[in-house]
């Protein structure tokens, strides 16, 4: 990796991580295209990077990560089913992160279900007495179920923040509320990844020379600048128009990556 591509990457972790478009699929594309996705350096980085749009949330919602511990049991119970079906499928996951025909599928058929999403789950927006149903609040059992949706994102491509999102409000739960928690859960989801990676890494006998460490740093500064803006834009744009746009983006996405994939470039992963 050099300067350049540390910046393009970044700039795409920042963007992406939080919004349903999966940060993980536009990084092994963006990587394959640039030659490096490869590289074991390249595959550390774009998860270490997570760290710093981890930080973004912490200091965007400080505030709600004292509110109790209840709030962290919450987090706790939703975390669990990743831990879990993370170390059992670890091998398969690490087999479809080398496929960009399932990055693109992924895209696709997700993107089909945003494009329905607001309709289905239309009832949730609604707060006033002919919908007592629709709630702003999230149980034990909430979490736990949104833990479960959060694992379909260990399939490339499909988007962490989306699956998250979705599951919340399966629970009858608004779509600011949902991508909120979304947003909380990916604080311990992605610490624990990072460090699981770091702990791979180094097994394996691997070092970071001085070159490959300042390219951490500078990269998670800007995951952690680029996710500030998203994640603000993000909520503002969500509360009031919803996910049709990037159900869109990434079917468009997707269809124009198996053309490039089968007729034009065959990418490398």
């Amino acid at each position: 990796m050099n300067l350049l591509e540390t910046i393009v990457l970044a700039v795409i972790e920042g963007i992406t991580e939080y919004l349903p478009v999966s940060s993980t699929g536009h990084m092994i594309i963006a990587s394959s295209f640039m030659g490096i996705a490869t590289d074991d350096f390249t595959k550390l980085f774009t998860i270490v990077i997570q760290l710093g749009a981890i930080l973004s949330v912490v200091v965007l919602y400080w505030k709600r990560f004292f509110q109790g511990f209840d709030f962290y049991l919450k987090l706790f119970v939703a975390f669990i089913p990743a831990v879990v079906l993370g170390l059992l499928l670890n091998d398969v996951i690490d087999n479809l992160l080398e496929s960009p025909v399932t990055v693109a599928i992924s895209l696709i058929i997700g993107g089909f279900i945003l494009l329905k999403v607001d309709d289905w789950f239309k009832a949730n927006e609604e707060y006033d007495e002919n919908n007592p149903t629709a709630h702003s609040e999230i149980s034990y059992a909430n979490a736990l179920k949104i833990g479960f949706f959060q694992c379909l994102a260990m399939i490339p491509g499909t988007s962490r923040s989306g699956a998250s999102i979705v599951g919340g409000m399966t629970q009858k739960i608004n779509r600011k509320t949902a991508a909120e928690f979304s947003f909380f859960l990916a604080v311990p989801t992605m610490l624990g990844a990072t460090a699981y990676k770091i702990y791979k890494y180094f097994k394996q006998g691997l070092v970071l020379s001085s070159e490959q460490v300042n390219y951490l740093i500078i990269g998670n500064i800007i995951a952690f600048v680029v996710a500030l803006i998203a994640i603000k834009s993000f909520i503002d744009y969500l509360s009031k128009k919803g996910f049709k746009i990037f159900g869109y983006y990434r079917i468009v996405f997707g269809v124009a990556l198996l053309i490039i994939h089968f007729f034009i470039y065959k990418l490398s992963i």
